[in-house]
Protein backbone atom coordinates (compact mmCIF):
# COMPACT_ATOMS: atom_id res chain seq x y z
CA UNK A 1 0.00 0.00 0.00
CA UNK A 2 2.76 2.57 0.64
CA UNK A 3 4.63 1.60 -2.02
CA UNK A 4 1.93 2.23 -4.14
CA UNK A 5 1.54 5.37 -2.61
CA UNK A 6 5.05 6.06 -3.46
CA UNK A 7 4.92 5.49 -7.11
CA UNK A 8 1.71 7.46 -7.35
CA UNK A 9 3.15 10.41 -5.62
CA UNK A 10 6.42 10.00 -7.82
CA UNK A 11 4.49 9.93 -11.22
CA UNK A 12 1.98 12.95 -10.22
CA UNK A 13 2.83 15.97 -12.06
CA UNK A 14 1.02 17.98 -9.51
CA UNK A 15 3.55 16.82 -7.04
CA UNK A 16 6.72 16.47 -8.66
CA UNK A 17 8.22 18.56 -11.23
CA UNK A 18 9.89 16.16 -13.35
CA UNK A 19 6.69 14.03 -13.76
CA UNK A 20 5.32 18.06 -14.81
CA UNK A 21 8.59 18.43 -17.28
CA UNK A 22 7.69 14.76 -19.05
CA UNK A 23 4.23 15.42 -19.58
CA UNK A 24 4.59 19.17 -20.52
CA UNK A 25 7.31 17.27 -22.96
CA UNK A 26 5.15 14.94 -24.17
CA UNK A 27 2.38 17.51 -25.24
CA UNK A 28 4.61 19.56 -27.10
CA UNK A 29 5.57 16.49 -28.99
CA UNK A 30 2.07 15.46 -29.34
CA UNK A 31 0.96 18.86 -30.63
CA UNK A 32 3.09 19.55 -32.68
CA UNK A 33 2.17 16.37 -35.02
CA UNK A 34 -1.63 17.31 -34.26
CA UNK A 35 -2.04 13.74 -32.14
CA UNK A 36 -3.44 12.69 -28.78
CA UNK A 37 -2.15 10.59 -25.96
CA UNK A 38 -4.88 7.67 -27.01
CA UNK A 39 -3.72 7.60 -30.81
CA UNK A 40 -0.22 6.15 -29.47
CA UNK A 41 -1.96 2.71 -28.20
CA UNK A 42 -0.84 -0.31 -30.62
CA UNK A 43 -4.29 -2.13 -31.73
CA UNK A 44 -1.67 -4.85 -32.72
CA UNK A 45 -0.14 -4.85 -29.21
CA UNK A 46 -2.46 -5.36 -27.37
CA UNK A 47 -6.10 -7.72 -27.95
CA UNK A 48 -8.01 -5.43 -25.25
CA UNK A 49 -6.92 -2.20 -27.18
CA UNK A 50 -8.20 -3.80 -30.35
CA UNK A 51 -11.66 -4.62 -28.90
CA UNK A 52 -11.95 -0.90 -27.63
CA UNK A 53 -11.45 0.54 -30.99
CA UNK A 54 -14.16 -1.97 -32.36
CA UNK A 55 -16.79 -0.51 -30.14
CA UNK A 56 -16.12 2.96 -30.15
CA UNK A 57 -18.11 5.16 -32.74
CA UNK A 58 -17.18 4.72 -36.27
CA UNK A 59 -16.61 8.84 -36.36
CA UNK A 60 -14.14 8.70 -33.34
CA UNK A 61 -11.71 5.82 -35.16
CA UNK A 62 -11.74 7.86 -38.46
CA UNK A 63 -10.71 10.72 -36.70
CA UNK A 64 -7.88 8.66 -34.96
CA UNK A 65 -7.05 7.74 -38.35
CA UNK A 66 -7.53 11.20 -39.79
CA UNK A 67 -4.37 12.38 -36.92
CA UNK A 68 -2.64 9.53 -37.68
CA UNK A 69 -2.30 9.74 -40.71
CA UNK A 70 -1.32 13.14 -40.75
CA UNK A 71 1.56 12.78 -38.20
CA UNK A 72 2.66 10.60 -40.75
CA UNK A 73 2.44 12.80 -43.63
CA UNK A 74 3.93 15.45 -41.17
CA UNK A 75 7.07 13.47 -40.08
CA UNK A 76 7.67 12.30 -43.59
CA UNK A 77 7.96 15.81 -44.87
CA UNK A 78 10.07 16.84 -41.52
CA UNK A 79 7.09 19.48 -40.83
CA UNK A 80 5.30 20.48 -37.96
CA UNK A 81 1.42 21.95 -37.87
CA UNK A 82 1.12 25.28 -38.24
CA UNK A 83 0.98 27.55 -35.29
CA UNK A 84 -2.60 28.29 -35.22
CA UNK A 85 -3.66 24.31 -35.84
CA UNK A 86 -1.64 23.51 -32.78
CA UNK A 87 -2.75 26.04 -30.54
CA UNK A 88 -6.11 24.24 -31.54
CA UNK A 89 -4.66 20.60 -30.54
CA UNK A 90 -5.98 18.94 -26.80
CA UNK A 91 -3.04 15.75 -26.52
CA UNK A 92 -4.43 14.66 -23.05
CA UNK A 93 -7.92 14.77 -24.19
CA UNK A 94 -9.17 11.23 -24.16
CA UNK A 95 -11.43 9.35 -26.03
CA UNK A 96 -9.90 5.45 -25.61
CA UNK A 97 -9.44 5.09 -21.55
CA UNK A 98 -13.03 5.07 -20.57
CA UNK A 99 -14.03 1.88 -23.38
CA UNK A 100 -10.50 0.34 -22.23
CA UNK A 101 -11.28 0.06 -18.65
CA UNK A 102 -14.36 -1.31 -19.64
CA UNK A 103 -13.17 -4.08 -21.97
CA UNK A 104 -10.81 -4.44 -19.50
CA UNK A 105 -13.04 -5.09 -16.88
CA UNK A 106 -15.34 -7.92 -19.13
CA UNK A 107 -11.87 -9.81 -19.39
CA UNK A 108 -11.50 -10.13 -15.97
CA UNK A 109 -14.96 -10.81 -15.02
CA UNK A 110 -14.88 -13.62 -17.56
CA UNK A 111 -11.72 -14.96 -16.26
CA UNK A 112 -13.08 -14.82 -12.84
CA UNK A 113 -15.69 -16.59 -14.16
CA UNK A 114 -13.67 -19.20 -15.72
CA UNK A 115 -15.24 -19.00 -18.94
CA UNK A 116 -13.66 -18.61 -22.78
CA UNK A 117 -11.78 -15.41 -23.56
CA UNK A 118 -13.86 -13.51 -25.88
CA UNK A 119 -10.80 -13.11 -28.83
CA UNK A 120 -7.74 -15.57 -29.05
CA UNK A 121 -4.73 -15.00 -31.08
CA UNK A 122 -4.11 -17.95 -33.56
CA UNK A 123 -0.76 -18.27 -34.87
CA UNK A 124 -1.59 -19.11 -38.50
Amino acid sequence: MATSKLVRTILDPNKNWFAALHKKTISDRLTKYGLRYDDLYDPMECLDIKEALKRLPREIVDARNQRLLRAMDLSMKHEYLPKDLQAQQTPFRSYLSDMLALVKRERAEREAFGALPLQQRTIP
